[in-house]
């Protein structure tokens, strides 16, 4: 598996993954904020196929390039059901409160918890793991130890929780018991910021470090 990661939005710092498989060449994007013209120069560059586009929830700063990357190559919008209203509301998806109003194009395919992802020889499975927004989810791949996280968990933080969706409780328990559970060598390729691993969040994240993770665990 090759991962390119762009930040493309600068104000927002987002995490734009563009994801393949060598040997098909058929591609995934996560969170393509803007400059659908960026991606898709890299697309043709390594003589991709984009097969889906892929938000791990409907901010306005994860969607900003889904329509016209949608246009020009005819990928599949894939969101969880419970953000996908966000994908055509400034107001739900904040773009509103920045005088942006971003809309997407509708999503093509609802993914719930568990289902699978696939692209060429590769498997993503969905972790449903709502706490930023109801619908957020991380996207694991047991094959290449790895986890694309979104907003929901960081190097040493995690997602805001005091906007429309946002549950702090809830993300935490996201965490704790959803992505906690996954090897601990799991490397963790998040929404904004660096990479990190599971072993070093469960230890260091002030969050849902592991004093956290003792006192949610404690009758």
């Amino acid at each position: 598996m090759r991962i390119k990661r762009f930040i493309l939005l600068e104000e927002f710092q987002t995490n734009t993954y563009l994801v393949w498989d060598e040997r098909t060449k058929y591609s995934i994007i996560i969170d393509p904020a803007d400059k659908a013209n960026v991606i898709i120069e890299n697309i043709k560059e390594e003589n991709l196929c984009l097969k889906y586009i892929i938000n791990t929830h409907g901010h306005a700063d994860h969607i900003g390039a889904n329509a016209e990357l949608k246009e020009k190559t005819n990928a599949k919008i894939i969101i969880h059901p419970e953000d996908k209203d966000m994908l055509i509301d400034p107001q739900k998806n904040l773009s509103a409160f920045f005088d942006q109003n971003i809309v997407s194009a509708p999503a093509d395919m609802l993914v719930n918890d568990k289902e699978i992802i696939t692209f060429g020889s590769y498997e993503l499975e969905v972790i449903h793991t709502p706490g930023h927004t109801k619908g957020g989810i991380s996207l694991y791949c047991k094959d290449a130890n790895l986890l694309f996280t979104g907003d929901t968990l960081f190097f040493e933080g995690i997602g805001r929780t005091d906007i429309y969706g946002g549950n702090f409780n809830v993300l935490k328990n996201s965490i704790i018991e959803k992505l906690f559970s996954l090897p601990e060598n799991t490397i963790v390729y998040p929404g904004h910021g660096a990479k990190t691993f599971i072993k070093h969040e469960k230890k260091y994240n002030p969050y849902v470090g592991l004093l956290k993770m003792t006192d949610y665990l404690s009758p």
